[in-house]
């Protein structure tokens, strides 16, 4: 269960649909990016990284992204967990491998 910081409360609105992105690292580390619109139209986004059993490492909540569609605040957001990832010092093996990812073949 992932402990929550204030950042994600003051920024969470259940009555809002968003995008989600969470992507678990080799090491355990949880990357959760939230992207939505408000009702004025603006593109919201969250960031979050959490330990392997859910404590809050690093929260970022953005109430207007401008000029950025869900998308680009999306694939921002995964960016931005990412260099705070890259802050930790973990070991080059523990990191995700890069995209497009070497398709897994089984022995004939």
């Amino acid at each position: 269960m992932r402990e929550r910081g204030e950042k994600y409360w003051d920024w969470a609105d259940p009555e809002l649909h968003c995008r989600i992105h969470e992507e678990r690292l080799k090491n355990g580390l949880l990357i959760d990016v939230q992207v939505r619109l408000s009702n004025t139209g603006d593109t919201q986004l969250f960031v979050g990284v959490y330990e392997q059993k859910g404590e809050m490492l690093f929260e970022e909540a953005f109430f207007s992204r401008p000029g950025e569609t869900m998308t680009q605040a999306s694939d921002w957001g995964v960016q931005r967990a990412m260099e705070f990832v890259d802050t930790l010092n973990i070991p080059e093996s523990w990191r995700p491998e890069a995209l497009p990812r070497k398709v897994s073949r089984q022995s004939e």
